[in-house]
């Protein structure tokens, strides 16, 4: 996920979350009957932290974060360091342990740590040496964009929502499995450790798991409902990899990790500063922002703004089926006694991604932050639309050959309109997802609420209730991702710090965006985004290109 916040912890008198019964958290210098903490690593996109929160009062308590480098090795290719990924993780964990001892907080008051992730992101490692067998595919990435072209000819009628009834998903460069079919068919040293039965497959949360409780010496090699629920090789009725599905992608099972609930006990940290404390809550980025959003009941939804954006809607204990191009995923299973909970979800791929590229790739602003000023200064596009479709379009389309495209321009253009028409395109995209799940549900939403690293851009946020027409609510505490992931590992079996019981569940203070222009104008401007969409349909393909010499 994309952040522009600074990295120093929240001070602890500033209260941002609430209860009904005890207030504030206060420090108290020595204080020996401290609440408890439950602390979370959320390793997204573009950074890791590692949150510590009170579990009486969900306040934060302290962070450190790290960003995380991409490599582009090729066009459409997107890679991280598996090794980077899990000295980012240590080097949070360390430095916001630092930070509580200069709390004087006891890191005894730590009682489990909970992972959430990027997802879908793909790993193999070699299970003797404790090596990564190559960089892992971020889930962004498009490499195999062939692979799913020739599945999607094979499948019956080339209806890529072939594998739907058991997946919840189309077939696409997205999931889990294609990446995991092009490492076993391109890279050797994946090849060989699968011949020796060496390999391991993981996604993200499975290899930090696995590095934090010992790796190579009795490391836990696991995944949750919600992280198993992307790879295209879990049945979502069954919660369990199928057989069949693997044979379909000719995935070996044995080097898949043993799917568990999203709370309970994995293992225990070994060799840092919390060693001995229990790993005992897993979930997916997205599933964890659902929790942390406190979105237990059937039709609340969350939106967050990171790298992507992804809006989920809880469907409750039965999975629903979108005839509208969205994904039924798995939510959360909060424990082996409790029903999984399923959600329909919106997934766009590029949201804070697209500012990245205006400053890293473009120059056109030399900070995240900037582009807020700039688009201000501006105060509209004045007919400029951006739609950027660098790694295709996913919901509701779902088509891999779309590129990126700027339309609209002329001699007036200039980069603040540019910086306006990226902001308009993260709520362009958030409000055909909205749609969707409108026509899919029958019953629209009355609110939003949203988190993530951009929703502190507050034009972005006032624009968004613009486009969408109904209000948008922000949590003053943006870092609900982490907060579920640690909520789902207090609440754990054997752990049991934190209560999710409706009764317990923090007030949250939020601040409320109101729409500020008529229905008219804004269906207007989404009217002109849906045709700059289809602008930018079909543009790439993996077929050949004709001929273009001259005869």
């Amino acid at each position: 996920m994309l952040h522009s916040r600074t990295e120093e912890p929240e001070p602890v008198s500033s209260c941002r979350w609430r209860t009904a019964t005890s207030g504030c958290f206060e420090r108290r210098r020595g204080n020996t009957t401290m609440d408890p903490l439950v602390a979370a690593v959320d390793q997204g996109t573009s950074s890791t932290r590692f949150l510590v929160f009170n579990a009486r009062t969900a306040e934060l308590i302290s962070h450190h974060q790290v960003e995380i480098n991409q490599s582009f090795p090729k066009e459409g290719w997107v890679e991280e360091d598996p090794k980077e990924i899990m000295q980012s993780v240590y080097e949070c964990m360390e430095r916001t342990c630092e930070k509580l001892g200069q709390l004087n907080i006891d890191l005894s008051n730590i009682k489990a740590v909970g992972v959430t992730n990027q997802r879908e992101t793909t790993l193999v490692w070699d299970k003797e040496t404790g090596e990564p067998l190559y960089n892992a595919i971020v889930w962004l990435d498009l490499r195999t964009q062939s692979t799913v072209e020739r599945l999607i000819n094979k499948a019956p009628g080339r209806n890529k929502n072939h594998l739907k009834h058991k997946t919840g998903l189309p077939i696409s460069t997205y999931f889990s499995a294609v990446k995991l079919r092009w490492l076993l068919d391109n890279v050797e040293e994946v090849q060989q450790a699968v011949l020796s039965q060496r390999a391991m497959f993981g996604t993200v949360d499975s290899w930090i798991i696995w590095c934090l409780t010992g790796g190579r010496n009795g490391g836990v090699h696991c995944t949750d409902v919600s992280n198993a629920s992307r790879t295209m090789l879990f049945n979502i009725h069954t919660m369990d990899w199928d057989p069949e599905l693997c044979r379909y992608f000719d995935i070996p099972m044995e080097i898949l990790p043993k799917v568990r609930t999203s709370s309970e006990i994995y293992g225990w940290m070994k060799s840092s500063s919390l060693a001995g404390v229990p790993i005992s809550g897993c979930l997916g980025d997205q599933s964890a922002a659902l929790v942390g959003q406190m979105c237990f009941k059937d039709g609340q939804a969350k939106n967050t703004y990171g790298t992507g954006c992804f809006l989920l809607r809880n469907t409750g204990t039965k999975p629903v089926m979108s005839d509208h191009g969205l994904l039924t995923t798995v939510a959360y299973k909060m424990g082996k006694d409790q029903p999984p909970c399923y959600a329909l979800e919106g997934s766009v791929a590029i949201a804070g991604a697209v500012v990245r590229w205006l400053k890293d790739n473009m120059g056109i602003v030399q900070s995240t932050s900037e582009i807020e000023k700039l688009a201000a200064a501006a105060g509209s596009s004045y007919g400029c639309y951006f739609v950027p479709a660098f790694s295709g379009l996913y919901a509701p389309y779902w088509e891999p050959s779309a590129r990126g495209i700027i339309c609209g321009l002329t001699q007036f253009t200039n980069r603040n309109h540019l910086a306006f028409a990226a902001l308009e395109a993260v709520c362009f995209q958030t409000r055909e997802i909205l749609d969707a799940m409108k026509q899919d549900s029958g019953i629209p939403l009355k609110q939003l609420q949203v988190d993530g690293g951009m929703t502190s851009n507050r034009l972005l946020m006032q624009l968004q209730a613009d486009i969408l027409c109904i209000p948008v609510v922000c949590p003053t505490m943006s870092e609900t991702t982490a907060l579920g992931a640690a909520m789902a590992a207090g609440a754990a079996e054997g752990v049991e710090v934190w209560s999710l019981s409706p009764d317990n569940i923090p007030n949250v203070t939020s601040e409320t965006y109101h729409p500020q222009i008529n229905t008219d104008e804004s269906e207007f401007r989404f009217a002109r985004w849906k045709k700059a969409v289809q602008k930018a349909m079909n543009w790439e393909t993996t077929e050949p290109c004709c001929n273009t010499n001259d005869p």
